[in-house]
């Protein structure tokens, strides 16, 4: 079993900055990848950054420039770094691991954590 634990979040007013972290725990293979996603209220959830354990980023076009994707594979653990907030990046942030075990996909969420950006 896997668990992801996130934390980080909080109220920040517009262009400041908060750094969120989420810790893996459990069985992760290696391969797998880990990823922030956000959902605003009344809104679909959707990929913020992710990034590979070999280190290959991907962002979305709201955080690209704004935002950081980063890990320590020997603690498991995952980072955004968030600069330049504004009021649009509101959402419960949560963490993700995805990998693969004799092809089967393991697909793990954290609880989330919120993040408010006043204007």
């Amino acid at each position: 079993q896997v668990q992801l634990v996130e934390s980080g979040g909080g109220l920040v007013q517009a262009g400041g900055s908060l750094r969120l972290t989420c810790a893996a725990s459990g069985n992760i293979f290696s391969g797998n990848v880990m990823a922030w996603y956000r959902q605003a209220p009344g809104k679909q959830r959707e990929l913020v950054a992710s990034i590979a354990d070999g280190g290959t980023t991907r962002y979305a076009d709201s955080a690209k420039g704004r935002f950081t994707i980063s890990r320590d594979n020997a603690k498991n653990t995952v980072y955004l770094q968030m600069n330049s907030l504004k009021p649009e990046d509101t959402a419960v942030y949560y963490c993700n691991v995805l990998f693969l075990v004799l092809s089967t996909v393991k697909n793990y969420w954290g609880q989330g954590t919120q993040v408010t950006v006043s204007s």
